[in-house]
């Protein structure tokens, strides 16, 4: 059996430049704090240990060299440049063969049940999402066999058309099975 990767896509927890939406509205030092505490409380819930590597890629670049950001139980990688559709293709494309499940760390209800059912789910479909209430999807994952689609070419980031516009780079014959819906944390 091929091995499972979760890859956990996060921002550095820098004052001033993670959640600038929801620092809009309580202010950048409590943005700053809670990210870091959805960081911390996601990398404790989803550790692997069994079920799948662990995965924490982290933007910018330099932040992977720092003992802050060095979870127990996470293999450090950076996410590269370009959007995040370029930065999550560069990462389901280089790690070791086997399905990759994609998160983000604004997800409150995410828990390792969806997790596990994103992997269930890549035994029988291609694709998994895990809709958002806004039309994005807070998972994706694909099992990379017999290929990978450039599902991230030509999405409307940030808008309700994310969703729509990455399973229409599915391609036929690609079936994708739908998580439940839950609602991520912008503002």
């Amino acid at each position: 059996t091929l091995p499972r990767h979760l890859v956990v896509f996060a921002k550095a927890p820098r004052l001033g430049r993670v959640k600038s939406r929801l620092a809009a509205d309580i202010g950048a030092v409590a943005a700053w704090a809670f990210y870091r505490r959805t960081l911390a409380a996601v990398l404790r819930r989803l550790e692997g240990r069994d079920g799948w590597r662990s995965w924490l890629a982290v933007t910018p670049d330099d932040w992977v060299s720092r003992r802050a950001l060095r979870p127990a139980g996470w293999h450090v990688i950076p996410q590269g440049k370009g959007d995040l559709g370029q930065r999550m293709d560069r990462a389901m494309r280089a790690l070791p063969p086997g399905p990759v499940v994609i998160v983000g760390t604004d997800i409150p209800g995410l828990s390792r049940r969806h997790v596990e059912a994103a992997f269930d789910a890549l035994g029988r479909h291609a694709a998994v999402f895990g809709p958002a209430v806004d039309g994005g999807y807070w998972l994706v994952g694909h099992r990379r066999r017999p290929r990978l689609p450039r599902l991230f070419e030509n999405v409307r980031w940030s808008t309700e058309h994310a969703l729509a516009d990455t399973l229409a780079n599915l391609g036929s014959g690609q079936a994708a099975f739908r998580l439940e819906t839950l609602e991520d944390v912008d503002d």
